[in-house]
């Protein structure tokens, strides 16, 4: 694989003489994480968490996997359930803010492998298919 460098054409220039291009257009995940969470606390470190107790729980990386309507439909599920239980402050020892991100994850994945390796499998009338590809209608 050949790699290339990115380049704006625009420069930053710091009081030693290094220069960098700018972060103009790219993503800033450093803006993710609040100052003011502690580390522990942080929805990043919350969610990592979830991932490692599922891990141990299905196996690593067992979620990507999945690939079917079914599996989108039941993380979707999830996903709002979660979201419902975190928005009324549900408090039954697990994580739903983390359980939303991992559920709206998991079903992007699965929305993005759109049918591959499912050709043979009937879809529920909310999918539609097209050169052999399904996505949600």
């Amino acid at each position: 694989m050949s790699y290339i460098t990115r380049d704006s054409g625009e420069r930053l220039e710091y009081s030693t003489g290094m220069k960098r291009d700018v972060d103009k257009g790219k993503p800033r995940f450093d803006l993710v994480m609040p100052d003011s969470v502690p580390f522990e606390q942080q929805i990043l470190t919350r969610w990592a968490a979830l991932m490692a107790r599922g891990a141990e729980k299905y196996g690593e990386r067992n979620w990507e996997l999945a690939s079917t309507p079914e599996e989108y439909d039941r993380f979707k599920g999830s996903a709002l359930r979660h979201l419902l239980q975190w928005y009324h402050n549900v408090d039954d020892g697990e994580d739903h803010a983390a359980a939303v991100l991992f559920n709206i994850q998991a079903a992007e994945l699965v929305k993005g492998k759109r049918g591959k390796d499912n050709d043979e499998r009937e879809y529920p009338a909310r999918w539609r298919a097209d050169d052999d590809e399904w996505y949600p209608v």
